[in-house]
């Protein structure tokens, strides 16, 4: 029980950061919060004569710049003019040029979604007949590559620096008053403080390059980061950044008079003198004011995130802040009672009553989260079946696994808080205390060294001081030997007193299992904050599927029905797969794809795709990706085919890692 826990720290340290990493390099860039529902002309849409201007209606508002809507001809030439106006409610229109000749046009818009994320994305339209064009109807968002990466990162930091930051100090003033005397949780607290106030600066300079270009070199252009403090999200960083402001004189208070106040002996205020008015007074103003700053810088990310748009906004975004200070209360907390058992001095121990008070303000954190995460689920995804079907949800899934784990696990440390024994009032502490003063009583015995003997006579006074300088650095040396000795001696001593009472170290074990998955919640939720909400996402694949299942102008409408069978040679490799393309005629089509074992059921695969080739013009293979819809269903809205003909169908199944097969049928579209 006494042996050293720090190379398994190290361990468990390192494969939470790696486990992190993976969740926030794993998680795609959020290509919309807000969707676009519609537009004028509408996507893959085929019209007699040459329009105006092109319209764009989007879920909620947008932010839009003078490039965020812009009209490409065949060759790749832009011909809208004017910057995006805003007629009404969430649509936005840009003029184009007028005597457009016929052919395919490329819309590729980017703008900046009301909760502060990034929205690209591309479609075409084509004026008398379909063409062929130079120009990729897929948009780059300014969230791909490295600054998109750095931000999310950023934005993590920020998260974590909070938790710590509020959570460490909540500790302090709710639980274990001496730990403000404590330098390791001192160190924790402003620690929290400089990660969230550097990720902040970061954020604020990135911030630009991320909602326009996404280059690195943009992250420095004063001109774009004057446009970012104009902008709602650009106000709520620097309000953090004032916030923080006040942050750092309340550290100081804590750790300079409220520590001064605070005994080392007691747990808490109340358990000794703590009845004296002058500390009851500072105790009082610092709870209040780490509150009303807490608050605030909560209240930063409410005012421009999820919570600042959508349903009953007024009352989600108070709904947000509270959500956020109980998770600061519970995983900062966690975080502190972790570095203050393992690490705060035997003549400062974190007792019983400290980590039961702690049990407690955990506690009351759950209950807070569980109500407030409700609303927020509720108001995220709307329906039940979006818990699965939507990345929003899944994810959502797997923060409510981790939470439950955390709370497992208190449960279990509840179990060691309960036989927990003062460290310094144990039997086995003492024991240890009584054989390490032993040992260092025998130390001291040793002999320091002979005082240099005085030689006779004038004629050895020179060598006598020589030889009195050597002995004084030689005693200097051996001080400073000895000083390194009895600091490594004492460092030892105090682990040794730690770890003597084997509850306190198996609470300390069980504490360190929870902040483990705490930091993997924390990664979890990071990525949540920048992913798609559910209900957007179910209402964006509503709309295109009500704009796709009409036929495009100056077409007729049919369609198209493949069915093929495969074997990819695995276990449970065989079935049918049924390709169903409407309206099967050039422009925007519809594609359904239904995969079935062979008794008929629908089934389950890892992955589909779909290629088309047009052998007679030497056109593809033009590859479609579908989206999962349900058990066996994939489906994808706003296939492009450029021309009539003859065009051979190709469908891959993967049944495995390793099984896959393609097969193909020709069909007749236009």
């Amino acid at each position: 029980m006494t042996q050293t826990i720090a190379p398994r720290v190290r361990t468990l340290v390192l494969l939470i950061l790696a486990v992190a990493g993976v969740l926030l390099a794993g998680a795609a860039p959020a290509s919309a919060h807000a969707a676009l529902t519609g537009s004028d002309p509408a996507q893959g849409a085929v019209v007699d004569t040459a329009p105006t201007r092109v319209s764009l209606t989007f879920s909620e508002p947008v932010a839009v710049g003078d490039d965020s809507v812009r009209v490409l001809d065949p060759k790749g030439e832009r011909v809208d003019k004017g910057d995006p106006a805003n007629p009404s409610g969430t649509t936005y229109s840009v003029p184009l040029v007028s005597g457009l000749p016929d052919g395919t046009y490329t819309v590729a818009y980017q703008v900046v979604s009301a909760d502060s994320h990034p929205v690209a994305g591309a479609f075409t339209f084509s004026i008398g007949a379909p063409s062929e064009t130079t120009v990729s109807v897929s948009a780059q968002a300014s969230d791909d590559g490295l600054v998109g990466w750095l931000y999310g990162f950023g934005r993590y930091v920020s998260y974590a620096g909070f938790v710590v930051l509020a959570g460490g100090a909540a500790f302090v003033l709710a639980c274990w008053a001496p730990g403000a005397r404590v330098r390791a949780v001192q160190r924790l607290v402003v620690s929290g403080w400089l990660a969230l106030t550097a990720a902040t600066l970061g954020l604020l300079m990135l911030r630009g390059s991320y909602t326009t270009s996404g280059r690195v070199g943009d992250v420095f252009d004063l001109e774009l980061l004057g446009d970012v403090l104009q902008t709602k999200t650009g106000a709520a960083l620097v309000s953090r950044l004032l916030l923080l402001a006040a942050a750092a004189l309340f550290i100081a208070v804590l750790f300079g008079a409220y520590a001064r106040t605070a005994d080392a002996a007691p747990d808490h205020p109340g358990d000794g003198d703590g009845g004296e008015p002058d500390k009851r007074d500072l105790t009082l103003g610092l709870a209040l004011g780490g509150t009303v700053v807490a608050a605030g810088l909560a209240a930063s990310w409410a005012m421009s995130e999820h919570a600042s748009q959508g349903l009953q906004a007024g009352v989600a975004m108070p709904v947000d802040v509270v959500h956020l200070l109980a998770v600061a209360a519970w995983l900062g907390g966690l975080t502190a009672l972790l570095v203050a058992l393992c690490r705060a001095p035997v003549e400062t121990p974190v007792g019983r009553d400290a980590v039961r008070r702690f049990s407690r303000l955990a506690f009351g954190s759950v209950v807070t989260l569980a109500v407030t995460g409700v609303y927020q689920s509720w108001r995220q995804l709307g329906s039940w079946s979006a818990f699965t079907d939507t990345r929003y949800g899944q994810l959502l899934l797997v923060k409510i696994a981790l939470v439950a784990v955390m709370v497992a696990v208190a449960f279990l440390s509840r179990r060691w808080t309960r036989r927990l024994a003062d460290a310094r009032g144990s039997a086995a502490a003492e024991e240890a205390e009584e054989s390490e003063e032993a040992e260092r009583a025998e130390e001291e015995k040793q002999p320091a060294g002979t005082a240099p003997a005085a030689a006779s006579g004038t004629s050895g006074t020179s060598e006598t001081s020589e030889a009195g300088k050597t002995e004084a650095g030689h005693d200097a040396v051996r001080a400073a030997q000895l000083a390194r000795q009895r600091a490594a001696t004492e460092a030892a001593r105090q682990k040794r007193l730690r770890d003597a009472d084997p509850n306190r170290f198996g609470l300390r074990r069980s504490v360190l299992a929870e902040a483990g998955v705490a930091v993997v919640l924390l990664a979890v939720t990071t990525v949540l904050t920048q992913t798609e909400p559910g209900r957007t996402e179910q209402d964006a694949r509503a709309a295109a599927a009500t704009s796709s299942s009409a036929p495009a102008t100056g077409q007729g409408s049919g369609a198209v029905s493949l069915t093929m069978p495969f074997d990819t040679g695995g276990t449970n490799g065989k079935g049918v797969v049924s390709i169903d393309l409407d309206p099967a005629q050039a422009g925007d089509n519809a594609l359904h794809v239904y995969v079935e074992g062979p008794d008929g059921t629908p089934v389950d695969v890892p992955e589909v795709k779909i290629a088309l080739t047009l052998a007679a013009q030497d056109i593809g293979p033009l590859p479609v990706t579908p989206d999962r819809i349900t058990t066996g269903h994939w489906s994808a809205s706003g296939v492009q085919i450029p021309m009539a003909g003859d065009w051979k169908v190709e469908v891959t199944v993967r049944t495995s890692d390793i099984d896959q097969v393609t097969v193909s049928k020709n069909a007749q579209i236009g």
